[in-house]
Order: C-alpha cells, then sequence, then structure tokens
C-alpha cells in the first residue's frame, strides 16, 4: 500500500510505532521496521546523549530498515540536554525523527540541514497547522482515545481526522484507539495517510516490556483507563489500578488546590518499576482506549501483515462491493 507516508519515510507500510516511554528500545524499533512498519526509539528513556548514541547503534545491528528516534520536548526546570540528544541522533545517521510535546520549532533547523525528516505530534488541529507552518514534514494526530497525553479539547478522531484533512497540506497519520486493519481504512476514509499504534504495539512479543504488563493489556476492555491530572492541565489517559484510583481520589479531595507534588509518589518515576519489573501497582501509566480491541500478542510481523491483508480486504471485498 503506497501513501504519502510510505512515500516520505521510506517504508512498505504505512504503519508507525510511536515512541513511547521504557518501551521504544532498540528491540522494539527493529522489530516494527523489519516487518515493514517504521519503528521509533524513544529518546529520552535513555538517561544520557551517549546512552541514546549506543541505542541507535543498536538499532542499526538489527535492522537495515528505516527507523526513527522520538524526542518530546517537556516544558520543565531542569531540561533534558537536548542539543547531546539532537547531537547523537544526526551523528547516528538516523533520518527520521517524531517530535513531541512544546513546539519544535527551535530545533528544526539542526534536523533540516542533516536531512531529517520531522513528524511532529499534535492533539488539536490548530497545533498541527501551527507544526505544519514551521517546517515539519508530516504530523501524527492524537485523538482523545489514545494513551498519554490526549491535550485538553477532548476531540476524537471521528472529528479530528477529517478537520486536519481540511486544513493540512503536508502528510499525516492518525494516532489513538489504532488497533488492526478496520483502524487503518477508517483512518485512510478520514483523510490520513496511515496509522501511529502505541499501546498495541506493547502487546507483542517483541515488546522489551515485562510480560504483566502484556497480560494487563489483554485483561483491559475500553472500559478500564483513566483521565489523570485534568486539574494541572496536564491529562494523561492511563489503565486503572490502585495507585490511579488512589491518584483521582485525591484529585477529587483537593480540588483547585492539588499540586503535582501531591500526585508525585503515583506519577514520577515508576516507568521502570512497571515495564521492567512489572510491578502493576506502582504508579500510573499510559494506555490507549484500544486495549479493548487487544486479544492477542503476536511478533510484530504477524501483527502487521495482519493488519494489511484485513486493510486490503475491506478496501477490495467489503467496500468495492458496496459501490
Amino acid at each position: 500500500m503506497k501513501t504519502r507516508i510510505t512515500e516520505l519515510f521510506g517504508i512498505e507500510h504505512p504503519i508507525i510505532q510511536g515512541g513511547m516511554h521504557y518501551v521504544g528500545f532498540a528491540e522494539m524499533a527493529a522489530a516494527v521496521s523489519n516487518a515493514g512498519g517504521l519503528g521509533i526509539i524513544t529518546g529520552l528513556t535513555q538517561k544520557t546523549a551517549d546512552a541514546l548514541a549506543n541505542e541507535i547503534a543498536r538499532c542499526k545491528d538489527m535492522t537495515d530498515k528505516p527507523f526513527g528516534v522520538n524526542l518530546t520536548f517537556l516544558p520543565t526546570v531542569n531540561a533534558p540536554d537536548y542539543p547531546g540528544y539532537i547531537r547523537a541522533i544526526i551523528e547516528g545517521g538516523v533520518k527520521i525523527v517524531e517530535t513531541a510535546g512544546n513546539n519544535p520549532a527551535p530545533f528544526l533547523p539542526y534536523f533540516k540541514d542533516a536531512g531529517i525528516k520531522v513528524i511532529h505530534k499534535c492533539t488539536s488541529v490548530r497545533h498541527s497547522v501551527k507544526a505544519q507552518n514551521v517546517g515539519c514534514d508530516a504530523i501524527s494526530v492524537d485523538g482523545f482515545e489514545c494513551g498519554g497525553h490526549p491535550g485538553e479539547d477532548d476531540i476524537p478522531n471521528f472529528i479530528l481526522l477529517p478537520r486536519a484533512a481540511e486544513e493540512l497540506t503536508i502528510p499525516f497519520v492518525a494516532s489513538g484507539g489504532m488497533a488492526d486493519g478496520r483502524s487503518l481504512v477508517a483512518a485512510l476514509a478520514l483523510g490520513a495517510d496511515g496509522i501511529n499504534m502505541g499501546t498495541r504495539f506493547i502487546a507483542t512479543q517483541e515488546a522489551p516490556v515485562h510480560e504483566k504488563v502484556k497480560q494487563a493489556l489483554l485483561a483491559a476492555s475500553e472500559l478500564d483507563t483513566r483521565l489523570v491530572m485534568r486539574p494541572l492541565r496536564n491529562t494523561e489517559r492511563v489503565l486503572t489500578n490502585a495507585a490511579v484510583e488512589r491518584l483521582l481520589e485525591k484529585e477529587r479531595r483537593l480540588g483547585a488546590d492539588i499540586k503535582f507534588e501531591d500526585i508525585i509518589e503515583e506519577v514520577a518515576g515508576v516507568y521502570p518499576r512497571i515495564m521492567m519489573e512489572g510491578d502493576m501497582e506502582a504508579g500510573a501509566w499510559s494506555c490507549g482506549m484500544v486495549a479493548g480491541l487487544i486479544h492477542d500478542i503476536p511478533t510484530c510481523k504477524d501483527l502487521i501483515d495482519r493488519i494489511m491483508a484485513q486493510a486490503n480486504s475491506i478496501i477490495r471485498e467489503r467496500l468495492a462491493g458496496m459501490a
């Protein structure tokens, strides 16, 4: 299947694995890229620029296909070593970067000069248009269904994607609620050029996370995510557990007086304990509503092949038969 996204990134299938904290290691990215999609290493999971350089080198040993690096620009007092991370990306020969968080405009010249394509993650049409205007090459449009940070507008993809199609001229992919061939066909019908999957890729054999994490996704339904940190205007969709329910109780009790320090136990530094050690009650971790569509743990190749076969079947048989 050829779309503007496959042409832009030189990939076989219009399927991207989004950056995910303590999931997007070299093993994950290489498995997706080898299966014909676009794998993504999560830059800030690596504690230093040198560690990211090593992770890029490891991924290159595992695949000769295109892969990218996610770099999230966080609003923080103690900013990560962004110049060092960017240098590691450029010197590592990576040609695709997924940016997220703050406006990537200050860093775009470095990527452009190195011939790197930038896809920026946005949760609104206005931010998507701004990213297009500052020079991003593509957009990942994140609907309200997505795991992680869905923004504050609460617009689901059935509205957000066609609105993005009305306003954007550059390629974009649909993110949030994407799991199978039905998702891909729907995204294409609504104007997108492909899909970005996060949560679905965690439930694969190659995902370098604890087996308990994968089993939690298998057991979850579409009703098992919660929105936390809404009072702080830093909303995150997470899978419910005891820590999440405790966090929500604090939000209800403290109301407008809540501060980040009040919930730090449930959200700060919990990812290694959950993803690596399988401590499923350690805290809040990002998960999309798409968990309700996860019923097995295939290899990345089997998953992507199945998505493409289902999508082609829907287009050629179901939809063409209605014409």
